[in-house]
């Protein structure tokens, strides 16, 4: 890598770092302090207005249905979340904030409106687009790179539980 690449490398990861430890600072000396990172992105993918499904939740997250329940339990307890079955469909689980959810999630939205404008309020129309036009760009190529190792990760697993159930056979 060449000078200007090894800055950018290491500015994205001081941005990605510093992002994270900022918003836990913020939320161990404020009103939420009882909240994890984690469980504030929760609350995000929830989302303040509707109920929404476990499964799509989890899917907005990135994560497992199981996983997602057990964070759901936590913030169930903390007053942060209501889960409910659909009453159209019992199989379906909902969850939507409390009043208390709602108002982590307005305060955690603040943070992020901030950081946005301090760093867009300085530049003019043509450069606001150029770096939204970048930061989407480099969000994309991470999404893809994501994808693909989630999918190697899917086809490993397949092929050690085809293992399994091969060794299995040849025991019986």
């Amino acid at each position: 890598m060449n000078s200007a690449e090894n800055d950018f490398a290491d500015g994205l990861l001081r941005i990605f770092d510093n992002v994270l430890l900022t918003e836990e600072k913020a939320l161990s000396k404020g009103y939420f302090s009882n909240l994890s990172i984690a469980e504030l992105h929760t609350l995000d993918a929830i989302g303040p207005y509707e109920a929404r499904a476990m499964s799509e939740t989890a899917a907005r997250l990135g994560i497992t249905t199981g996983t997602l329940t057990v964070a759901i339990d936590r913030l169930v307890r903390k007053g942060y979340v209501e889960r409910y079955r659909d009453s159209k469909d019992r199989r379906v689980v909902r969850v939507c904030l409390t009043r208390q959810g709602k108002l982590a999630f307005r305060m955690h939205a603040k943070f992020h409106t901030l950081l946005v404008k301090r760093i867009m309020d300085p530049l003019d129309i043509e450069d606001r687009e150029r770096l939204a036009a970048l930061v989407r760009e480099i969000d994309e190529f991470i999404t893809e790179q994501y994808q693909k190792y989630s999918q190697e990760e899917s086809a490993r697993k397949g092929a050690k539980i085809t293992e399994e159930q091969g060794n299995d056979r040849i025991i019986q």
